[in-house]
């Protein structure tokens, strides 16, 4: 009766729903006179008003028909199931599982003001946009004379008679924190020598200058040095001669970084310099980044910076920009709808940032004012002609020569202000160096200066002191566009610095380290937001004395290990083997201290009496869910043993959103059963483990559960022995031998079916997705999803690629194949196991270099809505071979595809023909992905690698590289130093709705009217069409990278006496956050005392942008969004907000004044800090 009751009621309020938005709706497209047609300056003719009014209506009729079909299917899943405990999965006669429906409705609901952003259409095309200018180029290569890769210039003497140029030489020392030394051995062997000589040296004259910016080095310095130094040095800084430039703990690689790791570094340098030095970087500096994202910018605007620098750019790009004046521009993101995120950026012109290649076009001119290299130096020129010393005999003649060449080089830029950088790595490390090049240019400058003639005013300046300038003489303040200044959008992947050789290789090399490295991220995110939390509820409940403040300091050290690793020689892969070594260590000892910080946490938070909590540093509360024995190895899974009392799990959720999640978990035996904390039985799979494809491990089960995690929380379950009738649904395996003779070792207790032959083709399903591989191989083949009558073919495929037989070949830098990849062609074919289960099934294939594993989750939501993908790879034996995986599908991508730039934004690429197929590779940090008007298939990461799309219908993705030679860039070394990698990926075919729209007969009706009204306007993918190319992912897609990224961590309580305490689950939000909302840390800051914490922490949201034309059901939580609102003050239960001050990204600037209200809004992609004090 109840039930039948809820139909009717929630049945009337759909028809009221469905009558009253009708009515809205006509009364909206009669009287909503704001609804005006954006972009283009077309007359309002009848025709545009009709198209405009159809436009409505069309959009009005959809949104009303979401909203009710929304509501329709709450309804439908409220009268399905009475509320209770999740129900256990069944095994129906035909062999496959079924899991009942959840008894929890989840819904998705997406105001359409949150689906306008994706759309863009607002603000003004740019003036350059990168994917543009790329189709514009010849990339032909002429010589161009003496600045080979550009042209001659020329100029007029009197050009400066009116407006005298005006030069700035700034001094540099560019030191690698780790490239052929490690970081200490650089640091002891040069970085301090230097640091101490500019101390001494900057005091001698006024009129010197110096900028430095990995504040890793400078901090390491700073320890080692007397009160007298510092105070030296604060001078130095004060008085405007040393100038700390962007301030990050490196300067950070901008291709496989992500950007939670880029934020966390520039925080950690910013915090720094103003603790110890009250200095806040003003400009940005990147010379020796391989290629530059359009996230860099960004990050440095909203952390306050106004100009920045950059230098490896493709000399095709460079040349291009010289040639229009453009080298200086307003770098704005391609999403900002007004000007709120441009900074300027000045762009290098030459070939390097050493001296020979910043004083002018003349490499051989400029090396002679390189004082280093006067004779009987360890170092000379290479074009034969020596630096001579400027003596009053030669003075005249050596100025007008530089001078000539500082002219020239201020032909390329529209100021006549000019920036001349003076230095190359780790210059300035002896006394002797400053002297030669201080005394020699000061001679020089002050020659120019004292002959009006000349027209010039020469001096030392730093990278500010030029920028500063340049914004005085055009008259506007900084931060501003300087008028005429062109605005520019996209970004500055991939580099070629000659020829064809293209700087595509490192997006891939040493992918251990670079998995490591978000493994790494991610245990760092969840310790900085579980430790805060933990501190503000001890420090509530009086108990902080008790609670170990020490784990701040290990805090503290993984932020700078991690920050360290972010150097863009460090997560590039492009490290000698020794120093490789050094940063596995340090980001193995990080990660392993940052378990401990994650176990003292929870431990405290789950106890439900805490005046019982005790740290003990020698026997911790909770075990580890996973240790890893070397710094090179994969991790090996902790094994819970079972005994007659239970035995206790603490699940721990990193994301912001609760989850439903299949937790898995080790035990040593097969008679298990998993229990609620308050002993409810938990859906649950028993699988076997396998050292190889035909080998189980004996006495070591893996136990799967579905568990609800709380967001941000941790979750208790219970694990008990169990008498046979309850035992845990056991999976099937079945092995395909392919013909080859290999032992087999069952596994005990679970069913094992063996063939000696290979399988028929054969297909998994669950209720959302039917996935399809071919019998022989094991691979995948194709996917339907859930509705569709036709599946989509969605092949994969291992490749080789080889390596040129010239005498350039593929390094650790380097990508340059010897062609199109050929198959990947091992001796035997492969062991196919497929596993059956009730919570997920899968298919594992073996190859001699790969291992693949392919998931199906057979669970509600988001882990049940894309495939599972992982490649053990271990490619030790191949000689200069590269092991890619291919997608092949019938999507109509033609020669576009998208890939994100680190984890922040996604960026458009087009295959360009006239470019070699190592130039169409490009980086992916999170996700890449193909799409027509019908589908987009998207390939979610959890570590950056090279990806491309070389046809339409494919993506493809490099997963090793192993290469026995240098690539002549420094180096010295091939990559030989291979290890058994990982790589995980997530697979999501989405059908995209604006397939439906295009056959409405609304829209045709509109499309011919435009036809009529506004004859040549381009028709095609829309992302790549329009002038502003943008492209967003689905709210799904950006859930499951987080789900990817962000693994729940299973802690066992280490206690298996029933001695134990009671545990209670700890659920930290009271309310749900939008799910648009991304917490991106909750970072407690230092106190006075840097290595304990203050009562202050740092809350750093970002707000996501998505796109709504794909349709995303069946999420398995509950979704809405809001319009960019957020209440913080009641966000965290049991504690109050006891302050709440926005601040710029890196907290060094209060934006405002700190408010009662503790209402927050943020736009679309913005990421906003917030100084909060929770208590």
């Amino acid at each position: 009766m109840k039930l039948k009751k809820q139909v009717t009621v929630c049945g009337a309020a759909i028809f009221c729903v469905a009558v009253f938005s009708l009515y809205l709706m006509l009364d909206r497209v009669q009287h909503d006179p704001t609804r005006h047609q954006s972009g283009g300056n077309f007359p309002r003719s009848q025709i545009s008003v009709l198209q405009n009014r159809i436009e409505q209506l069309e959009q009005l009729l959809e949104e009303n028909h979401e909203i009710i079909s929304h509501i329709k299917d709450s309804v439908l899943e409220l009268t399905a199931h009475a509320e209770g405990q999740p129900a256990l999965p069944q095994h129906p006669l035909n062999g496959s599982w079924v899991l009942p429906p959840e008894n929890r409705p989840s819904f998705l609901s997406v105001s359409p003001q949150d689906c306008q952003f994706a759309l863009g259409g607002k603000g003004q095309s740019p003036d350059l946009q990168m994917l543009a200018v790329y189709s514009l180029l010849p990339f032909d290569n002429q010589d161009g004379g003496v600045w080979k890769q550009g042209f001659d210039i020329t100029y007029e003497p009197n050009e400066w008679d009116t407006e005298p140029l005006q030069v700035f030489v700034v001094p540099h020392s560019h030191n690698d924190p780790g490239w052929i030394k490690t970081f200490d051995k650089y640091y002891y062997d040069q970085t301090q020598h230097i640091l101490n000589s500019m101390v001494l040296k900057m005091q001698e004259d006024p009129r010197r200058r110096f900028i430095w910016s990995e504040i890793s080095f400078f901090s390491k310095w700073w320890d080692n040095i007397s009160a007298q130094k510092r105070a030296a040095v604060r001078r130095l800084v004060g008085n405007g001669q040393l100038e700390m430039v962007t301030g990050g703990w490196v300067m950070a690689d901008e291709a496989n970084s992500h950007y939670f790791a880029m934020i966390d570094q520039l925080i950690e340098g910013h915090q720094w310099l103003e603790k110890n030095i009250g200095v806040t970087p003003r400009s940005g500096w990147a010379v020796d980044p391989f290629g530059y994202s359009s996230t860099m910018p960004y990050l440095l605007k909203r952390s306050n910076l106004t100009a920045m620098l950059i230098q490896r750019v493709h000399y095709a790009i460079k040349k291009h920009f010289a040639a229009t004046q453009n080298l200086e521009f307003m770098w704005r993101q391609t999403w900002d709808p007004d000007t709120s995120t441009d900074i300027l950026c000045h762009m290098m012109p030459f070939y390097s940032y050493d001296v020979p290649h910043t004083c002018g076009p003349d490499p051989k001119i400029c090396c002679q004012f390189d004082f280093k290299r006067l004779p009987g130096g360890r170092i000379n020129c290479p074009w034969k002609v020596p630096p001579r010393a400027i003596t009053d005999a030669n003075v005249a003649e050596r100025a007008q020569l530089l001078l000539d060449q500082y002219r020239k080089k201020s032909k390329l830029y529209r100021s006549k202000v000019l920036l001349v950088p003076l230095g190359d790595d780790f210059r300035y490390d002896k006394p002797q160096e400053w002297d030669a090049q201080f005394l020699n240019y000061q001679r020089i400058f002050d020659f120019l200066n004292s002959r009006p003639d000349l027209h010039v005013q020469a001096q030392f300046g730093t990278l500010s002191d030029y920028f500063d300038a340049l914004y005085k003489k055009v008259g506007i303040v900084p931060g501003m566009r300087p008028p005429g200044f062109p605005v520019l959008t996209g970004d500055f992947f991939s580099y070629a610095d000659r020829e064809d050789h293209y700087w595509t290789g490192y997006f891939t090399s040493r992918p251990f380290y670079k998995s490591l490295d978000r493994v790494l991220e991610a245990h760092l995110r969840g310790a900085e937001i579980l430790y805060s939390l933990a501190l503000a509820h001890s420090r509530r409940a009086g108990a902080d004395g008790r609670y170990p403040l020490s784990d701040y300091a290990l805090l503290t050290n993984a932020r700078r290990n991690l920050g360290l690793f972010q150097h863009h020689d460090a997560i590039a892969g492009t490290a000698k083997e020794a120093v490789a070594v050094d940063y596995g260590v340090r980001l193995l000892q990080s990660l392993t201290n940052l378990k401990r910080v994650i176990i003292n946490a929870a431990h405290y938070l789950v106890l439900g009496d805490k005046d019982t909590y005790r740290h003990d540093p020698a026997a911790p509360f909770l075990g580890m869910d996973e240790t890893r024995s070397s710094q090179d190895s994969l991790p090996e899974r902790t094994v819970v043993k079972l005994g007659t009392s239970p035995r206790f799990l603490v699940v721990f959720n990193p994301l912001e959103q609760e989850r439903l999640s299949v937790v898995p978990v080790l035990v040593d035996s097969p008679h298990v059963r998993v229990l609620s904390e308050e002993g409810q039985p938990l859906p649950s799979q028993l699988s076997a483990v396998w050292n190889s494809a035909t080998d189980a491990v004996p006495n070591v089960y893996q136990v799967s559960v579905l568990a609800r995690l709380p967001a941000l929380g941790l979750r208790v379950l219970q694990l008990h022995k169990a008498l046979d009738g309850h035992a845990t649904p056991r999976s099937s395996t079945r092995l395909y031998l392919h013909g080859r003779d290999v032992p087999v070792h069952k596994p005990e207790a679970l069913p094992l079916h063996v063939f000696p032959a290979a399988a028929d083709d054969f297909c998994l399903e669950n209720q959302h997705l039917q996935a399809c591989f071919l019998g022989h191989t094991g691979l995948l083949q194709s996917l339907r999803p859930a509705g569709e009558e036709q599946a989509h073919r969605v092949s994969s495929e291992f490749l080789v690629y080889g390596t040129r037989t010239s005498k350039d070949k593929s390094g650790a830098y380097l990508f340059l194949p010897d062609g199109e990849a050929k198959p990947y062609a091992p001796k035997d074919p492969p062991v196919v196991r497929v596993m059956e289960g009730p919570l997920y099934s899968e298919v594992a294939s073996y190859y001699q270099h790969v291992q693949t594993v392919v998931r199906l989750y057979n669970v509600p939501g988001v882990e049940g809505l894309s495939l599972d993908v992982s490649c053990l790879v271990d490619i030790r034996d191949h000689i200069n071979k590269e092991l890619a995986l291919r997608f092949s599908t019938d999507i109509e991508s033609d020669d576009t595809f998208f890939t994100d730039l680190n984890g922040f934004q996604i960026q458009p690429r087009r295959y360009q023909r006239k470019l070699p197929l190592q130039a169409n590779f490009y980086p992916m940090p999170a996700m890449a992905y193909i799409q027509d008007m019908q589908s987009r298939l998207t390939l979610l990461t959890a570590q950056a690698l090279g990806v491309s799309s070389l046809l339409s219908g494919q993506l493809e993705v490099i997963l090793d590289r192993r290469l026995m030679q240098d690539d002549n860039r420094g180096l010295g070394q091939g990559l030989k130093d291979n290890k058994r990698t990982c790589n995980r990926f997530r697979l999501l075919l989405e059908r995209r709705s604006t397939a439906n729209k295009s056959s409405g007969f609304f829209s045709k009706l509109v499309s011919m009217f435009k036809a009529l009204s506004f004859p040549g306007t381009r028709t095609g993918s829309p992302e790549v069409q329009d002038e502003r190319p943008i492209s967003f992912p689905s709210l799904l897609s950006h859930i499951t990278s987080v789900h990817q990224n962000a693994e729940a961590l299973v802690m066992p309580v280490a206690l298996e006496k029933p001695a134990l305490p009671a545990l209670r689950s700890f659920v930290p939000l009271a309310t749900t956050l939008p799910c648009d909302f991304h917490i991106l840390n909750l970072r407690t800051l230092q106190a006075e005392d840097d290595s304990l914490p203050s009562a202050e922490a740092a809350l750093i949201l970002h707000r996501k942008g998505f796109d709504c034309s794909l349709e995303a059901k069946n999420l398995g939580f509950n979704c809405t969004t809001s319009q960019g609102k957020l209440a913080l003050g009641g966000l965290f239960q049991g504690l109050e907000l006891g302050s709440l001050q926005p601040t710029s990204l890196t907290l060094m600037y209060p934006l405002g004044t700190a408010s009662n209200s503790t209402n927050i809004h943020l736009d679309p992609m913005e990421i906003a800090t917030f100084r909060i004090r929770l208590g």
